[in-house]
């Protein structure tokens, strides 16, 4: 007989019983080498986690909408972000929350353009741009961003693929079943992972055709985009069945509605939720994760990557 959690569990024999503990999948220490250089410096990913600080200058995103509007608190939270551990800073200038309306090229580049100009100058992490169109990430990358990270997986705009290969940087393939606008709508899937799995190879396989080497591409499975509460919670748990393309593996837990409709809280109180979701996720062989609250979850990816390097 075994007492957990002050409740007596027996089994037939009368022998303590035995729960299956999932492995730690990362063994950083003999990891294969998915190191990316960006904006001029190395990623050690094969090292430990890194840290992609969400910075959204939008009016409607789902968690940080309107609080950054303003070009100077934007840099400011940027700044902050770097000292509190971001090793990248992700810009957007579109939400993508479910249910999103589209902005024009020229209004998504009047967001960004300056505050990426104004981070380029004074921040020494790499600056990503979250966009789906072409002639933004041009923008962004001429402002000072040197990764570009597509909700799209590159299908919205036929050009991304030319840009990133033409500029040389690393590019997030994320996969999404439609568009913002209508992701949620139909959420359905005959083989979840093998249809994510086809989706990735299939776009990879277009990076490399216009001139991306692979060694820069970056893989996210797309937590909340186009994905039901208990889909999300398995590409938590089988991430490790994308570990096969030998890439990188980003994956975006923050805040998110799986979490809120799980605990019955809002988004300002899923810093836990979330902690735990960053925790599983590395467990499972996430190389990036991307959050809101940088502090919090540069020490929850501390914790996991000891407990996972540790022998």
């Amino acid at each position: 007989m075994r007492r957990q959690g002050g409740t007596s569990i027996k089994t037939p024999t009368g022998n303590p019983p035995t729960f299956p503990i999932p492995p730690c999948l990362v063994d950083r220490q003999n990891a294969a080498a998915v190191d990316v250089e960006c904006g001029g410096r190395i990623l050690h990913l094969s090292q430990r986690t890194h840290l992609m600080g969400i910075l959204n200058i939008t009016p409607d995103s789902f968690s940080d909408g309107g609080l950054y509007l303003d070009a100077g608190h934007a840099v400011a939270r940027g700044i902050e972000m770097q000292e509190e551990g971001a090793d990248i800073i992700d810009v957007g200038g579109e939400s993508t929350r479910p249910g999103s309306d589209p902005v024009s090229e020229e209004e998504e580049i009047r967001r960004i353009v300056p505050v990426i100009r104004k981070l380029a100058a004074c921040v020494s992490v790499p600056l990503s741009v979250d966009t789906m169109k072409a002639v933004v990430a041009e923008a962004a990358l001429a402002a000072g961003a040197s990764m570009i990270n597509d909700v799209s997986g590159m299908r919205h705009d036929s050009r991304m693929a030319e840009v990133a290969a033409f500029h040389r940087v690393p590019v997030v393939i994320m996969h999404m079943l439609g568009m913002p606008k209508t992701m949620q709508n139909d959420t359905a899937y005959g083989d979840l992972i093998e249809e994510i799995r086809l989706f990735f190879a299939g776009a990879i396989d277009r990076a490399e055709a216009a001139g991306v080497k692979k060694n820069r591409i970056l893989l996210d499975p797309g937590i909340g985009f186009g994905k039901s509460m208990e889909d999300n919670y398995r590409l938590i748990r089988d991430l490790d069945a994308f570990s096969g393309f030998g890439l990188p593996l980003v994956i975006g837990v923050s805040r998110k509605s799986f979490i809120g409709r799980l605990l019955g809280v809002p988004e300002s109180e899923r810093i836990f939720g979330t902690a735990a979701a960053v925790a599983a996720a590395i467990f499972r062989g996430a190389h990036i994760v991307r959050v809101h609250d940088v502090r919090g979850m540069a020490q929850v990816a501390a914790v996991a990557d000891q407990i996972c390097c540790s022998r």
